[in-house]
C-alpha cells in the first residue's frame, strides 16, 4: 500500500505499534513514578527493596539451577560407573567363549 511517499507493509506496521506501546509504557511508568505520593527517599527505598528482593530470588534460583546441575552430573558418572563394571563383567563372561571359538 502506497501512503504519499512512503510505502507501507504489514511488517512496518507492527514495528511501529510495538515502538510505540514500549513508548507508551515507559513514559506511563515516568509519569506513575512522578506523580506518586510518596516522597522521592521512600520510592527510593521501596526501589532499592526491591532491587534487593530480585537479587536475591535470582541468587536462590542460581543456587538451586547449580546444585540441580550436580545431581545430575552424579548420576551420570554413577551409571557411567555402573556401564563400566557390566562392560568388564561381560568381557570376563565371553572371554572363555572367544578363547574356545580361537582354538577351533
Amino acid at each position: 500500500m502506497r501512503i504519499g511517499r512512503y510505502e507501507s507493509s504489514e511488517s512496518s506496521n507492527v514495528g511501529t505499534a510495538i515502538t510505540f506501546l514500549l513508548i507508551g509504557l515507559g513514559a506511563g511508568a515516568l509519569a506513575g513514578l512522578l506523580l506518586a505520593p510518596k516522597t522521592g527517599k521512600q520510592m527510593r527505598r521501596d526501589l532499592q527493596r526491591g532491587f534487593e528482593d530480585a537479587k536475591d530470588t535470582l541468587g536462590d534460583w542460581a543456587d538451586e539451577a547449580k546444585s540441580k546441575v550436580r545431581e545430575a552430573g552424579d548420576r551420570v558418572r554413577d551409571v557411567a560407573s555402573k556401564g563400566v563394571d557390566l562392560a568388564d563383567d561381560l568381557r570376563e563372561k565371553v572371554e572363555p567363549l572367544r578363547r574356545a571359538i580361537n582354538r577351533s
